[in-house]
């Protein structure tokens, strides 16, 4: 398997530290930089301000850009008779929501998939610490490809 380049680390690095809640030697042990390395990464890059933002799941942000759209379109309808149609800014807003409710809805992002797997680790360690320890190595090189 190809080394990752400095970016691809501090990339998994910044999912791993936005994502889930790992100590920054976790992290560094995982992405294979130094604890020193994601020190700086986070605070250089402003990562605990971007970890603040992420309250929002991705159901609530679905949510909310459905209630945007419904917002527009209930504006649409209540104009009268004869005026009832998007303006070209309201259609050009429809489009974006629209396009951000499809991906949001349909791709699984490299989150995501960090998610996943660190919840059947955590659910595997009770029961078998030695497959768990592999699964995490295995997960590792699989998110490394994703990369």
């Amino acid at each position: 398997m190809a080394e990752l380049t400095n970016q691809q680390k501090r990339d998994w690095a910044k999912t791993l530290y936005l994502r889930e809640n790992l100590t920054q030697q976790e992290i560094a042990d995982r992405v294979g930089v130094s604890r020193v390395s994601v020190s700086n990464w986070i605070r250089q890059n402003k990562w605990e301000e971007q970890r603040t933002a992420l309250t929002l799941t991705r159901e609530e942000q679905v949510r909310s850009l459905y209630r945007q759209v419904a917002a527009i379109n209930k504006a649409i309808e209540e104009r009268e008779e004869g005026q009832r149609f998007a303006t070209a800014p309201e259609a050009d807003i429809i489009g974006k929501l629209s396009k951000s409710i499809k991906q949001m809805e349909t791709e699984v992002g490299i989150a995501d998939v960090i998610s996943v797997l660190t919840k059947f680790i955590e659910w595997l360690r009770p029961l078998d610490l030695e497959k768990a320890k592999d699964t995490t190595r295995l997960a590792d090189a699989f998110i490394k490809t994703l990369l």
